[in-house]
C-alpha cells in the first residue's frame, strides 16, 4: 500500500519568512516547478535549469553533479546577501537537504521545508506525459515519493525552522501582485514611459522578437504608417504598423517582401521595386517571411504596382513604369487625320 503525506493531520504552519531558504520537497511530477514559478524568477534556483546550463539539456542526469556545484555557488552568493532563494529540485535525499540547511545556517537565514503532498498516481501520470528528455523512470518516481513521505516526520530534527505543506500556502496573491505591477509598468501606469507600440509587438510576436524593435521615425515606406525594423546582426525584417486593418479599426503588422512582378510583366522590362507587404500574425509568419515563403502569399499587396492576389493590375503597372510616355510617343508618330 502506498503511503501519502496528509496535511490535514498535521499542525498547520504557513510561515515563510523573508529572507528564507525555501526547500521544495517532492518527487518528479509533484508540481514543484509550477509552485516555484509563483516566486520571482530571480529567486528560484532550479536544478533542471542548471543542468541545461552546463549540458544543454535539462534532463541530462549525467550533468547533475556539475549542476549541483553551480547551484550551490549561486545559493551561497544569495545567502551572503540575505536574499530569499527557492530550491526547485526533488530534495528527497537527507544528505541533499543537510547541505542546504548548513549553508543557510552559515548566514543566519531561516529555512523552510515545503512538502508537495501530491498523490503518487498523479506524479506518475504527469511524469509519463513529459517529453522523453525530461521523463524520469517510474521506479525512480516511486522511490522519490517514498523518500519524501519518510522525510516528513524528521524535518524539524534535520534543522528546518518551518515545515509547510504546499497546499496550505497562498501563492496566488503574490503572483497576482507581481503580474499586476509588471503590467502597470508595461502600460506606463506606474509613472514610467511604458512599452508603447512595443507592447503590441510583444503580444503578437513574443518578447524575444519585440526587444529587437527599432522604430524608423519619419519613414515614408509604409505610406504614412509607422515602420519598425527587427534587426539581429546583419539580418533584418521590416514591419509596418497598420492602425486600420481592412477598414474595421483593427491593428496589426505587415512585413516587407519583394514584389513578384518581374521584368517580363512590365512595359519597360524592369522588375517592380515595391514596396510589397504581407500581413503577419505570429513569430511563425515572420520565420516564413524570412525564408521567402510569403513572397507569393495570397494576401500580398504591392503599394507601387498594385499587385495583389496573384493577379497583376496591368493598368497600375503601366502607370508606374511609364507606359503613358510610350503611348504619348506612339500618338505623336500617328498620321494626322
Amino acid at each position: 500500500m502506498t503511503r501519502t503525506l496528509n496535511a490535514t493531520l498535521q499542525p498547520l504552519d504557513t510561515t515563510v519568512p523573508d529572507p528564507a531558504l525555501i526547500c521544495l520537497i517532492g518527487p518528479a511530477g509533484s508540481g514543484k516547478t509550477t509552485l516555484a514559478s509563483t516566486w520571482h524568477p530571480t529567486q528560484v534556483l532550479s536544478l533542471d535549469q542548471y543542468r541545461a546550463l552546463v549540458s544543454g539539456q535539462a534532463g541530462d542526469q549525467a550533468a547533475t553533479g556539475d549542476a549541483v556545484l553551480v547551484l550551490h555557488r549561486v545559493l551561497e552568493a544569495r545567502l551572503r546577501r540575505g536574499l530569499t532563494s527557492v530550491i526547485d529540485a526533488t530534495n528527497c535525499e537527507k544528505t541533499v537537504r543537510a547541505g542546504l540547511v548548513q549553508a543557510a545556517r552559515r548566514y543566519g537565514i531561516p529555512t523552510v521545508a515545503v512538502l508537495m503532498a501530491t498523490p503518487l498516481p498523479v506524479c506518475l501520470a504527469r511524469n509519463a506525459d513529459r517529453s522523453a528528455e525530461r521523463r524520469v523512470p517510474e521506479d525512480t518516481v516511486r522511490a522519490q515519493h517514498r523518500a519524501a513521505v519518510d522525510a516528513h516526520p524528521n524535518l524539524h530534527h534535520e534543522g528546518f525552522d518551518h515545515i509547510v505543506f504546499a497546499s496550505s500556502l497562498d501563492r496566488l496573491t503574490p503572483l497576482l501582485e507581481r503580474a499586476t505591477a509588471e503590467r502597470r509598468s508595461e502600460l506606463g501606469w506606474d509613472g514610467g514611459e511604458g512599452l508603447g507600440e512595443t507592447l503590441l509587438l510583444r503580444r503578437i510576436f513574443g518578447p524575444d522578437i519585440a526587444r529587437l524593435a527599432e522604430w524608423r521615425e519619419g519613414s515614408t515606406l509604409a505610406g504614412g504608417d509607422r515602420v519598425v525594423e527587427l534587426r539581429a546582426g546583419s539580418d533584418a525584417l521590416t514591419l509596418a504598423l497598420r492602425l486600420d486593418v481592412d477598414g474595421e479599426g483593427d491593428v496589426g503588422f505587415d512585413v516587407l517582401v519583394a514584389c513578384p512582378v518581374g521584368e517580363d510583366d512590365t512595359a519597360d522590362g524592369e522588375p517592380c521595386p515595391g514596396p510589397a507587404w504581407v500581413p503577419v500574425h505570429s513569430a511563425l509568419d515572420l520565420h516564413r517571411a524570412h525564408r521567402g515563403e510569403l513572397d507569393t502569399d495570397e494576401d500580398l499587396r504591392c503599394a507601387h504596382c498594385g499587385y495583389q492576389n496573384t493577379e497583376i493590375d496591368q493598368e497600375a503597372v503601366d502607370h508606374f513604369v511609364g507606359a503613358e510616355a510610350v503611348e504619348d510617343d506612339a500618338y505623336d508618330k500617328a498620321p494626322a487625320a
